[in-house]
């Protein structure tokens, strides 16, 4: 019996804030029966409060040593944790004005319908609209960063391990997506 890891055992979806990580995850988790890894969810306490790293990378650590997992998210912090033991990445690389549209739909959505997130934290409008904490001012201020930012690591010697699926476009990450979960 081979117990090698297959492509899709434990996958690490990253692109921007609101590029649809959590959802490709979820879906993807689902289909195959494994377990989803939601950073944002290791990483915030009520309140919009950081946990303390050593907590994050604890927790983090500890959902990784699982052999079936798809976590989705960008957290450098986690990398090292994750990515070490990922056999996949899927980056949703979509361009910036579907992703601030998704963004500024999905939030204006949360907002009024006042959708608990995790730990009780909730998106508002002042928060939302009014704030530097802003998800919308964060995809503006990163979102070319980031791109620079995986685009260097895919390239990277330290991660050579991992097989990458990149997706511009939603039909691509439906077809990575149909093709991951159709994965032995």
């Amino acid at each position: 019996m081979n117990n090698a890891p297959t492509v899709a055992d434990r996958v690490v979806v990253i692109g921007s804030s609101c590029a649809g990580k959590s959802t490709f995850a979820r879906a993807l988790a689902a289909s195959r029966g494994c377990t989803v890894i939601e950073l944002d969810e290791l990483y915030w306490s009520p309140d919009w409060t950081p946990k303390p790293q050593a907590e994050f990378l604890t927790l983090v650590a500890r959902a990784a040593e699982g052999e079936h997992w798809v976590a989705a998210g960008n957290y450098g912090l986690a990398r090292d944790a994750l990515w070490g033991r990922a056999t996949t990445i899927v980056w949703l690389n979509f361009g910036l004005p579907r992703v601030f549209w998704r963004g500024l739909r999905r939030t204006v959505a949360r907002v009024v319908s006042g959708e608990e997130l995790f730990h009780g934290n909730r998106e508002s409008f002042r928060r939302s609209f009014l704030s530097r904490d802003s998800i919308l001012w964060w995809i503006l201020t990163t979102f070319h960063r980031r791109q620079r930012e995986f685009e260097a690591l895919r390239g990277a010697g330290a991660f050579a391990h991992l097989q990458w699926h990149e997706a511009r476009h939603p039909r691509e990450a439906d077809a990575i997506l149909r093709r991951l979960r159709d994965t032995p």
